[in-house]
């Protein structure tokens, strides 16, 4: 895998709301997702909400990629499942995600729960798509995904995503032709750096937004409008993020209960940000459909580059 940051790269995607030692986050297997059902299915008592949430401090590149190997192996079950699907996390994936096409760059990817999600193309392109004058996405990509790039901080997260990958191909999910690449990176700083601007047709983010905090999220979007190609060349950025409800009283439960939630088992989550705000203060970047999910908890988005 490719790991482009050192030891004195800056580095703020990973939040956690606590001030405990890192071993002790890492123990916990409470789900988020537990959580959000327990959430959807309490009672708010407004008056029993006087507390403020906590603020969260970013952890090293070190320490994030330390904790997101230990969830790895039990990453799945934590943060999938049925719990999930009872939530519709899973048709808002198939939904959201059967709109990528050509060239995809998919960042947080973790263990590849998005994998199966996407519409690949059924035969390589033509070989004449391969000409130094010719765009192989914009002369084959048809509506199904050419190729694809997966990007993650944790290494043990992307050994995962990779057992995944083959198990899909044995499986013909995903055809062998379809060329993959997996990188480990800093999706808020080195995307642009590594890639380049205008480069890919499809961006994809799906429940990474969270663990970013909002500086983490501002520069992360930032990055992804950077590389995806504009909306002339029909790039667009899909997003599936954890939101902050419009209905007050759950709004603010979620106010006040996000440190908890990141705590017990969120991995640092903060499922209360205001995404659409966000992406609505990222420089070229425009929301041209948002759908709520789950009360509005989750929400997906597409959007487009407009200079």
């Amino acid at each position: 895998y490719g790991r482009p940051y050192n030891d004195d790269t800056e580095y703020h995607s990973f939040n956690y709301c606590n001030d405990r030692e890192i071993n002790d986050r890492q123990k916990t297997i409470f789900s988020r997702r537990i959580f959000n059902k327990q959430l959807l299915g309490t009672p708010v008592i407004l008056s029993s909400l006087s507390s403020q949430p906590k603020n969260c401090n970013a952890i090293s590149p070190q320490e994030a990629s330390r904790t997101y190997d230990i969830y790895a192996s039990t990453y799945d079950d934590l943060d999938g499942g049925s719990i999930a699907s009872s939530l519709g996390i899973d048709d808002a994936r198939n939904k959201l995600l059967s709109l990528a096409r050509g060239n995809v760059l998919e960042v947080g990817v973790g263990t590849g729960l998005n994998l199966q999600s996407y519409r690949y193309c059924s035969s390589p392109p033509p070989k004449d798509s391969y000409s130094s004058n010719a765009n192989v996405s914009n002369n084959y990509m048809g509506d199904c995904v050419t190729s694809i790039t997966l990007v993650d901080i944790s290494e043990q997260m992307l050994l995962q995503a990779q057992s995944k990958i083959t198990f899909l191909q044995n499986k013909e999910v995903i055809p062998k032709h379809i060329p993959i690449k997996i990188i480990q990176a800093d999706a808020t700083t080195q995307l642009t750096q590594l890639f380049g601007e205008n480069k890919f047709d499809t961006v994809v983010d799906t429940f990474s937004l969270c663990v970013m905090g909002n500086d983490g999220a501002r520069k992360c979007l930032g990055q992804l409008a950077s590389v995806v190609k504009e909306r002339k060349d029909r790039g667009q950025i899909l997003l599936i993020e954890n939101t902050r409800a419009e209905n007050p009283a759950l709004g603010l439960y979620q106010d006040v209960t996000a440190h908890v939630a990141a705590d017990m088992g969120g991995k640092g989550c903060l499922y209360n940000q205001n995404i659409g705000q966000i992406i609505g203060e990222t420089k070229g970047l425009k929301v041209v459909r948002e759908e709520k999910f789950a009360g509005g908890v989750f929400r997906s988005f597409v959007g487009e580059k407009e200079l």
